[in-house]
Formats: structure tokens, C-alpha cells, sequence
């Protein structure tokens, strides 16, 4: 028998406003209905609706990790710093990790993922082929010192994930591994109500190969994603590639230097010379690992920074500054070419052998006609770094692109053997030698899954919980005179006895107005009111996602329910 929550006993305070910080609509909303409470900025706390809510979908994940044959485990949140420095991540995660000492000095940290640590607890457990396959996850506090915590729950600075991580003597059994995960995914959120894809992604500082994400699309989401009309084709924006169209030969005429002052930008010059941006060749100083780099792209595209570290992780990227120009005289700022400069030259595809362009010639105020890659200059790496705009080729099949925007609310990974050769995680093959693992790692984003919901299922009103996750099956208002408290409290009561988790508002001095106002801000799937016809045993049942309304029978509304 479930238990009836009385609103008159339940801490929850809802506002009529929205907070003055909040500005996605999970976060406007999560606060208003009593959900959650700022702590500090980026941490907050979990009020008695709002628990249930986590809880509720952390039950449903433990269901489906445990129905393929997943174990769950609970590992330390405060971490040692060796097994992390070991990995490289110690440096790799820079500001974004929380770093502690204890009192006698030694470096601890608050964990963001669990890699490393898993990897050491299965190196000390298993031994033997015979001990793997072994899938093992949990649900825990995981740690990120955001530099600004915004969104509410969306984007804090603590959040409740699983992690779950496979283990196989074979990348054949680390395929198998992925493809379990991957479906135990897709079941964990059509469960849970959320609209999703499923998008090709790259691995970034987590290392591996394959990788996946889940997003959920919702206008407050962080992520960008393509997707193809035409095709099944889906991927993060720092996961799309282009493949430069094979090109006919043609003669360019010499290098022409041009006399262009005060055209230090693509958009100044393109305007001097009457071409279009396009024609010109933009050029991007940047730092790699400390050594100045140059990337090029067309004119008329912008350089995705995060694209460019996701394919040189774990190298750092960063701009440079004024004093990286300083004893670099051939380094001359708005322009730079590549033809002529003895520096690491990094370019988009699309700046293929064989094509022409208008690009600094390295002297102030002159720019250069006709260079040509290939001929003039050459690539020393090509990569995919412009960033992705909508009408983009699609890589599968040549059809424009869609952009999207969405929250990643997971994410799986082929790590291989990253971690097994770290931490030398080997285990006794079947011909008697050792064998060394590979890996896999998996995470859903609990808490982030409730505010994906809440912005994908609210409406005006508020809050519109799917069934699996509501805090209450059905809530249950009295209008306001004792009869129909009293029926409202007796129908509560025959709810929680066939096995309905009831929330019932009762609270005397609240006018009817307040209790149906808060009863939509909530969001539980069904409203009864025990209203104007009580005395004739007559409540009305309101379907919260909706609106529609019915008059019903005390008995025909518990039917109804229970069905």
C-alpha cells in the first residue's frame, strides 16, 4: 500500500514569480514549484518533490543497468591525486577539477569521472579471463568547478550521474559491451518520457574511440547538433567531417602582393578588394601545448576552437596574446599568410592542394593575390575545424544539414585500452599469458535529466511530469469545505490502497484558486478535484498533459486511475 502525502504537512513553498536569475525554463520552474533550492551558485538542494523526482529516474536506470547484467558498486567521491596524474587528467582537466589537501599536505581531488579508479579496483579483483566480462556502475556525486555554474540544475558545479564502465579481454567483447549499454540507454529514456537522439561524437579528453552522445533537444540546451533531413545522418557539431570535392587542375598566375591599408579583418579587406569573403583565406594564430600554431580556413567560415581541441586532446589550445608577438617579427597581427612562415600550419579541408587565394603577405597593410596550397604553401595537418552552419553538406549523403539545440543527457565511449595500459590492467588469457583489457564507459546524466524533462514537457502553467518520474501518480485537491476535504482525504486513502502514489492537498485556509495554481505548477500526471458536487460523491479528473476534464463517480475515478 502506498502512503498518501498530505500537502499541509510537506515542506514546499511555491512562488508565484520567477527567480531573477533563472533563465531557462527548468530552472524558472524547478524553483518555483518547491523542487530545488540554491545552496550556492552552481550547487543546489534537492527538496522533497524534487528527490523523488531524482530518485525516480535513478531507479529506472538501475533497472535497466541491472537487466544487462551490470553490478553497482560505490566508489569514493574524494579521490587520491596519483591514480589521476597517472592518467595525465590531473593536468589535462586544468581549472574544471576540484583540488584539495588534507591536513598532512597530500594533493586529493573531488572526482569528475571515475576511470582511473575503477580500472584500480578491477586490476586488484580480477585476475583471470574467467573473472570478465564484468560491467560495473554507479550513481554518485560527481564534481566540475564550472567557471559559470548557470541554467539551475542544468550546468552546476556538483551533479548526480551513472557511471558505468565494461571490462573485456577482447575489443569483439568491448563492441558487445557498448551495443548493451546503447540499448539499455534508449530503453532508460523512452521510460522516462524524454525525446532524444542518438549523434556521433568525438572523445575528447576522455580518450577511446568510438563514442556516442544522447541529447535531448530543448531551445536551453548547451550542445549543438546536425542532423539530415534526407538521411539517418546525427552528430555533434565538433563530430561533423568534410570531405574536399576532388578538384581539376588549373594555372594560377603568379603571387601578386596588394597594397591594402587598414584591412586588418576579412570583412575590411573582402570590402577593398570587391571579393567576396569567401576568395580570402582567414588565418588563426593559436597556441598548441605552448607552440604557436597557424590555422586556416575560408574567409567567409569562423574557426570552432572547441572542434580544433576535441582533435588535438589532450594538447591545450588556446588564443594567443599580445606578448606572444613580441621578438616575432614575421608574426605581423591582421596580416598573417601561410606562405613563407616557418610555423606549424594547420588547415580546413576545404583549403585543398591546387586551390587560390587572396591572404596576408606578412608585411603591414599589404595582402597577396593567388597563393596557392600546394604551391606557395603547404598543410602540415588537415582537419575539420570551421564551425558547422546550417545547409553544410551532409557527410553521408551531400543534403543540407539542420542545426539543432539540445542537452546531452548521455554519452558512451569505446575507451580501448587507455586505461588498461596506465594502470598495466592485465589479466591471465586462456593460452596462460596475460592479456591486456579494454575498456568502455558510459554515463547518464541524472540530474541533468530531470531539468531536460522539465524543459521539454512544461507547459504555461508549469511543471508535466511523465508518469515513470512524477512525484505523485495523482494529486489530489479539496476545494475548500470540510465535505470535501473529507472526500478528498477518504478517495487518497483508496488511491494509496490499490497502490497509487498520492499527493493530496488539504490545506485549510488556502483558497481553491492557490491549491488548482500550485497543483498545475507541480505537474503530476492527473488532477482530481474534490469539488462542487462532492455531496453527490462526484469529483472531476483532469489529465495535466491535456486538460482534458471528466466528472466522474468516486468509484469510476478509481478505476479509471487504476487501470
Amino acid at each position: 500500500m502506498s502512503q498518501v502525502q498530505r500537502m499541509s504537512r510537506l515542506m514546499v513553498k511555491t512562488l508565484r514569480d520567477d527567480p531573477a536569475d533563472a533563465e531557462t525554463l527548468s530552472h524558472k520552474l524547478l524553483v518555483r514549484a518547491g523542487y530545488v533550492r540554491r545552496t550556492s551558485a552552481g550547487i543546489w538542494s534537492w527538496l522533497p518533490l524534487g528527490k523523488k523526482v531524482l530518485d525516480n529516474i535513478s531507479r529506472v536506470v538501475r533497472e535497466e543497468m541491472d537487466a544487462i547484467g551490470a553490478q553497482e558498486v560505490l566508489l569514493p567521491a574524494l579521490l587520491p591525486k596519483e591514480p589521476y596524474e597517472a592518467s595525465g587528467r590531473w593536468e589535462e582537466y586544468g581549472d574544471l577539477l576540484f583540488r584539495l589537501k588534507d591536513r598532512k599536505g597530500a594533493d586529493y581531488l573531488l572526482g569528475p569521472t571515475h576511470e582511473e579508479i575503477f580500472t584500480q579496483v578491477v586490476k586488484d579483483q580480477c585476475t583471470s579471463y574467467k573473472d570478465l566480462p564484468v560491467m560495473l556502475y554507479q550513481i554518485q556525486t560527481k564534481y566540475r568547478d564550472e567557471a559559470r555554474p548557470r541554467s539551475g540544475v542544468l550546468r552546476g558545479r556538483e551533479f548526480q550521474m551513472k557511471d558505468s564502465y565494461s571490462f573485456d579481454t577482447t575489443d569483439e567483447g568491448l563492441a558487445e559491451s557498448y551495443a548493451l549499454h546503447r540499448a539499455a540507454y534508449q530503453k532508460i529514456f523512452a521510460r522516462i518520457g524524454l525525446d532524444y537522439r542518438i549523434v556521433s561524437a568525438v572523445s575528447g579528453a576522455m580518450g577511446g574511440s568510438a563514442s556516442e552522445e544522447f541529447l535531448a533537444p530543448a531551445a536551453a540546451g548547451e550542445d549543438t547538433f546536425v542532423d539530415c533531413p534526407a538521411c539517418d545522418y546525427a552528430a555533434n557539431t565538433e563530430a561533423v567531417t568534410f570531405s574536399a570535392p576532388a578538384l581539376e587542375p588549373v594555372e594560377h598566375g603568379p603571387v601578386e602582393e596588394l597594397d591594402t591599408p587598414d584591412t586588418p579583418t576579412i570583412e575590411t579587406l573582402a570590402a577593398h578588394l570587391g571579393v567576396p569573403a569567401s576568395a580570402t583565406l582567414k588565418n588563426l594564430l593559436v597556441k598548441i601545448d605552448g607552440e604557436i600554431t597557424l590555422v586556416g580556413v575560408p574567409g567567409d567560415r569562423e574557426v570552432d576552437l572547441g572542434k580544433l581541441g576535441e582533435h588535438l586532446a589532450p594538447a591545450v589550445v588556446e588564443l594567443v596574446t599580445a606578448e606572444d608577438f613580441v621578438d616575432r617579427p614575421e608574426l605581423v597581427r591582421g596580416y598573417v599568410g601561410p606562405q613563407g612562415l616557418k610555423i606549424r600550419y594547420i588547415a580546413d579541408p576545404r583549403v585543398a592542394a591546387g586551390t587560390a587565394w587572396v591572404t596576408g603577405a606578412n608585411k603591414s597593410d599589404t595582402h597577396a593575390r593567388n597563393v596557392v596550397a600546394g604551391r606557395d604553401f603547404e598543410v602540415d595537418q588537415y582537419l575539420d575545424v570551421v564551425v558547422v552552419e546550417e545547409g553544410d553538406p551532409c557527410p553521408a549523403c551531400g543534403s543540407g544539414l539542420k542545426l539543432d539545440r539540445a542537452i546531452e543527457i548521455g554519452h558512451i565511449f569505446q575507451l580501448g585500452r587507455k586505461y588498461a595500459d596506465t594502470f598495466q590492467l592485465d589479466v591471465l588469457g586462456q593460452q596462460g599469458k596475460p592479456v591486456r583489457v579494454t575498456m568502455g564507459s558510459y554515463g547518464v546524466g541524472v540530474s541533468r535529466a530531470v531539468a531536460a524533462l522539465a524543459e521539454q514537457s512544461a507547459d504555461e502553467q508549469g511543471l508535466c511530469w511523465p508518469k515513470e518520474i512524477a512525484p505523485a501518480d495523482v494529486h489530489v485537491v479539496a476545494a475548500g469545505k470540510a465535505l470535501q476535504t473529507e472526500l478528498a482525504l477518504d478517495v487518497s486513502e483508496q488511491l494509496a490502497a490499490a497502490g497509487l502514489r498520492v499527493l493530496v492537498d488539504e490545506r485549510p485556509g488556502v483558497s481553491p484558486g492557490v491549491k488548482f495554481t500550485d497543483a498545475e505548477l507541480i505537474g503530476v500526471p492527473h488532477i482530481l478535484v474534490a469539488g462542487r458536487r462532492s455531496a453527490e460523491g462526484v469529483v472531476e479528473l483532469k489529465d495535466r498533459r491535456t486538460g482534458e476534464r471528466e466528472e466522474l463517480t468516486v468509484a469510476e475515478a478509481i478505476t479509471r486511475l487504476t487501470a
